[in-house]
């Protein structure tokens, strides 16, 4: 006897009720308290009489108290929401993880048809073809459809070389534009064009870094009287000392930007004075010039000294060390 009744409770555990079932039980076990008066014994009652689980009904009886309003707890609208947001939520995080795989690849642009047959076959096993499909805004039959074509040799290329790109461009601080990136390709044994190349880095997304700030190393003042112009775009001299060209520009530096002043002498097109600062200031282009007056002298007849409209070129100490030389 106590077999037989061990095997009915594990057949009840095993049995899968409907919900129709459930809620049938459930009103016996509330008409059974009323009749009775007392909600003590009832669960047992129903179940053996049932042949239903007594856990089994006793979880449906809590699950019904809650939904009445009678008992504390989730009820069941709340807890098929809460399903369906766990389930939201597994997608979305699946999804994220897709996506920062494939960022690294993605630079911010749409992966070719290769790469991203490649990347759902490398990730398949883990996350399924839809799901990453989906995330990749990519349609499955694109992927069904590249897999059973064959690839052409161009694809076949730069699915190559795209890879080879992406880490010579990461490898140079992602600063390398198509000319540096193809000098890098080749010496690292990837003959590439141009022209590909620059295909390549478009489809990858990555570009080089191009200088957006511009420096302006000449602030002249229009209503200033200024020297006349005695060379008149006739840059040549007959002998050294005859005509002295200075300008200032500016390097970029890995601290910033340095400014750097120097004198040529137009016969021997030679460096005769220079020097370089942290800033613009007129100091810089008065030391320039006390090397060049160290390097050929300190008296030079017929010396004409050209430069731009700077500031620190027509400034009165400026002019003032001309005047000595």
């Amino acid at each position: 006897m106590e077999s037989m009744d061990t095997q009915t409770r594990v057949a009840a555990r095993s049995r899968r009720y409907s919900d129709e079932q459930k809620k049938h039980a459930v009103r016996m076990v509330f008409a059974l308290r009323e009749e009775l008066g007392t909600s003590s014994g009832t669960v047992t009652r129903v179940a053996r009489q049932l042949g239903y689980g007594e856990e089994s009904l006793r979880r449906w009886v809590a699950q019904a108290e809650v939904d009445a309003g009678s008992r504390t707890g989730v009820s069941t609208v709340e807890s098929v929401e809460l399903k369906r947001l766990r389930h939201q939520n597994r997608e979305l995080r699946r999804a994220n993880d897709i996506l920062q795989r494939a960022a690294v690849f993605r630079g911010g642009a749409r992966l070719p048809t290769a790469m991203t047959v490649q990347f759902i076959d490398h990730n398949r096993q883990e996350f399924g073809v839809e799901p990453v499909c989906a995330a990749l805004q990519v349609a499955p039959s694109t992927y069904w459809t590249a897999q059973r074509r064959a690839l052409s040799a161009r694809v076949l290329r730069d699915t190559q070389m795209m890879p080879l790109l992406l880490v010579l461009w990461q490898a140079n601080y992602s600063v390398y534009g198509s000319r540096k990136l193809q000098i890098a390709a080749r010496r690292a044994g990837h003959g590439i064009g141009r022209d590909h190349l620059a295909r390549l880095m478009r489809q990858l997304g990555i570009r080089g870094v191009k200088r957006t700030k511009k420096v302006n190393t000449t602030r002249a003042d229009p209503k200033a009287a200024r020297p006349a112009d005695l060379v008149e775009r006739d840059f040549t001299a007959a002998a050294p000392n005859r005509l002295w060209v200075a300008d200032l520009t500016h390097v970029a530096a890995w601290s910033g930007v340095a400014y750097v002043c120097f004198i040529t002498d137009a016969f021997s097109r030679r460096i005769v004075g220079w020097r370089g600062a942290a800033d613009m200031k007129n100091q810089m282009v008065l030391d320039a010039l006390e090397m060049a007056r160290w390097n050929r002298g300190t008296r030079l007849e017929g010396l004409v000294a050209h430069t731009d409209a700077g500031s620190q070129f027509t400034s009165i100490g400026y002019s003032e060390r001309l005047d000595e030389l």
